[in-house]
């Protein structure tokens, strides 16, 4: 299976991540970009094929014009188990977990979120979900290609499999009794975070620990889920003094 992955950080961070490619494709005229000359070089260092072309071609190639003039054939990565995602968790572990998020565009920024506050991985269901595809993968700025994703058939079971490995299962929803700064995020906990629009699911809902909320004090009723999922990776980070781990 090969994945066509499109713009210019999505490949250069693939690359980085020394993910196989059978060939790069670069619009006419890039070369004189820093993260094109380092593409290339990642490119010529890993014996990977490099076709230089028009945008139109790209276009085609990519299925969208928001490719920013490279695009690169790479090898799927199967996702992780869930389990494997948790022997890999540093201490303390945190997790993201995805009920019904469906907006790549969401999935790629709440991605780039949590790989920026160096979260241990992301948890998607199987249906009713978007997956890691190129479109999310360029929302990410490339952040997919660095967190770990378990992707699992039944959430509500997966989550009873997060709390049976000691995480606190915290979930966002305005109804949450808990104000989202009023929790104690220095233990371990998986972050779970719904749909646009519709939030958590009922069974979702009952297999969290807590319900946590964010305070609004304007006329709009809800936040995106991307932002609302940062702010909450964000509080964990700021709690835990934004440790390197």
């Amino acid at each position: 299976m090969v994945d066509i992955l499109y713009g210019r950080n999505p490949v250069l961070e693939a690359l980085r991540a020394e993910r196989p490619a059978r060939k790069l494709v670069i619009a006419e005229g890039l070369r004189h970009d820093p993260r094109v000359r380092e593409i290339l070089e990642r490119a010529d260092a890993a014996g990977i094929a490099v076709e230089t072309t028009g945008r139109r071609r790209l276009d085609d190639i990519a299925h969208t014009e928001h490719h920013q003039g490279v695009a690169g054939y790479f090898h799927s990565r199967p996702p992780l188990l869930l389990e494997a995602l948790l022997e890999r968790m540093r201490t303390p572990g945190l997790l993201l977990v995805l009920d019904s998020v469906q907006d790549p565009q969401n999935l790629g920024a709440l991605a780039r979120t949590a790989e920026a506050v160096a979260a241990d991985g992301l948890v998607l269901g199987r249906h009713r979900s978007a997956g890691v595809t190129p479109a999310a993968a360029k929302a990410s700025a490339g952040a997919t290609e660095h967190l770990p994703v378990a992707v699992v058939a039944n959430l509500a079971a997966a989550l009873e499999t997060i709390g049976a490995a000691g995480l606190w299962r915290v979930g966002l929803a305005a109804e949450g009794t808990v104000r989202y700064d009023d929790f104690d995020y220095t233990a371990p906990v998986a972050l779970v975070v719904g749909a646009e629009g519709q939030g958590l699911r009922p069974l979702t809902r009952r297999h969290c620990d807590v319900l946590v909320s964010l305070p609004m004090a304007g006329r709009v009723a809800s936040l995106n889920a991307a932002v609302a999922g940062g702010l909450l990776l964000y509080e964990t980070a700021r709690q835990r003094g934004f440790a390197a781990r």
